[in-house]
């Protein structure tokens, strides 16, 4: 038995039935909790995105918190993780990978209220937060194992997981295939570039974020929507396609192998993780940093960080693998988005690649930082400095590794984030509850209208007197 077919065993067993009940579970739990938030307040949500007050501490605006989290979210998993979902478990992926994202949503807000809730400053007057710190501090010193379980794993997905290997490999492979660059080349000039950014730390990242994750957003979906535009015809086969494959087994056909319902469950929902990161505990650490006096209000924001990487770009990119015919072809799931775009229009391939480029690049920058918290949690800040170099020496070296030992990898290394980060929502659900309604109390004071805000501010009052963290 070969590595592969030893990472496939193990990412079977791990990614079964267990975790996507918990992932799944756990958004529900929360969705019912906070009545259906992702759907209510949605449109504050997207209204606060440029028009956060960045009141209160932090080291960074609100935006550059998203624009930093979407880096890291926004990559390889919403291209390449999606075509692969689709080629391993068939069209009906996309709909569990909804699915799950809807759910997902409400487990991205409870993130990141709980991140700027339970955050710290560091030595280095920096702040720091994420899963490690809210399960240390808000289900108590006891669970300390589990956030040292969770950091250590977040370090494992920054070094081996989803901030290096999959984002270098995605690169390397379309700069070859699209305009013939060896990968030696392109994994030098990645990794330097990668370096000149990272080593300065997180203003550094979150202003390069900033100016590049609202164009490199745009122009793949305006690219996508002239694919679809110009497949219009088959866009209601394709939803149907859907539809009717996530509730039944998929037949072979072409170099489509076949897919059972719960392979099209399990492939949507690891993907889509992959791809959005709720649940996976990732997004707060870069919460965490945000300007603001009202966690609450960060995780709305952070919330619209799943609706633009799923129900917008992941969507997308699934429809224009369906209505181009190219998901049941040969081709290899790294290269068929690609055909999807030349099939479309000239220069389509190329375009994906530049695209594609900006992508990983991004992500692996998103990454980096939160790579960095987790050694900051475990060793302290001493250990930053030599984890940067190390980094970046595993860029350079991503290119030469094979894809399918990367997914499976990556997929192995996204659930022993997730365990610990979903157990501490559960666990904190309260919390979140509470400083929910205190927030909308905030915002309606008189009438006291909204969602949660019948409640009174009492619940996160009385929360607080028992001896909870306080955010900063």
């Amino acid at each position: 038995m070969n590595l592969v077919h030893v990472l496939e065993a193990i990412s079977s067993w791990i990614w079964g039935a267990p975790l996507i009940i918990l992932v799944m579970g756990t958004g529900l739990w929360l969705t019912i909790r906070l009545k259906m938030l992702q759907v209510f307040r949605l449109p504050l949500a997207i209204k606060l995105i440029g028009k956060a007050p960045n009141e209160g501490s932090g080291d960074v605006s609100s935006f550059a918190a998203l624009s930093t989290a979407l880096a890291a979210t926004v990559g390889t998993g919403s291209i390449v993780g999606v075509a692969t979902a689709i080629k391993l478990g068939g069209p009906g992926a996309l709909f569990w990978m909804v699915v799950a994202a809807f759910f997902g949503m409400a487990t991205k807000y409870a993130e990141g209220v709980l991140a700027v809730k339970y955050r710290v400053k560091d030595r280095n007057g920096q702040f720091s937060g994420g899963p490690m710190y809210y399960i240390e501090k808000g289900l108590g010193r006891r669970f300390k194992p589990l956030a040292m379980l969770f950091a250590f794993s977040g370090m494992l997905v920054a070094l081996f997981g989803i901030g290096t290997f999959p984002q270098v490999k995605a690169i390397v492979s379309s700069t070859e295939n699209s305009f013939g660059v060896p990968p030696i080349v392109t994994a030098l000039i990645i990794a330097t570039l990668t370096g000149l950014v990272t080593i300065g730390g997180l203003k550094s990242i979150a202003k390069v974020s900033t100016k590049v994750v609202p164009f490199k957003t745009g122009l793949y979906v305006l690219i996508c929507m002239i694919v679809l535009i110009r497949f219009a015809d088959q866009i209601p086969a394709a939803l149907a396609l859907v539809l009717h494959s996530a509730f039944s087994t998929t037949s072979a056909t072409g170099g489509f192998a076949g897919a059972t319902i719960m392979l099209a469950m399990r492939s949507g929902v690891a993907r889509g993780i992959f791809a959005n990161e709720a649940g996976l505990g990732s997004a707060p650490i870069a919460a965490a940093a945000a300007k603001t006096k009202w966690p609450a209000e960060q995780g709305l924001i952070s919330m619209t960080g799943v609706f633009i990487d799923t129900m917008i770009i992941c969507v997308m990119t699934g429809l224009t693998l369906l209505v181009s015919g190219v998901w049941s072809g040969p081709t290899d799931a790294g290269l068929m988005t690609q055909q999807a775009f030349s099939s479309a229009f000239p220069l389509g391939a190329e375009l994906l690649t530049i695209i594609l480029i900006m992508f990983a690049f991004t992500t692996m920058l998103g990454w980096n930082y939160y790579g960095e918290r987790c050694v900051e949690y475990l060793l302290g800040v001493k250990w930053i400095k030599p984890y940067r170099y190390l980094f970046i020496a595993l860029v350079a070296g991503g290119a030469f590794i094979k894809l399918d030992a990367i997914w499976l990898l990556a997929d192995i290394f996204n659930a022993m984030m997730a365990f610990p980060n979903l157990i501490a929502l559960l666990g904190l659900s309260g919390i979140v509850v509470a400083e929910t309604r205190t927030y909308m109390d905030s915002l309606y004071p008189d009438k006291k209208k909204g969602i949660l805000a019948g409640a009174s501010a009492g619940a996160a009052i009385d929360i607080e007197e028992k001896g909870q963290t306080v955010s900063s």
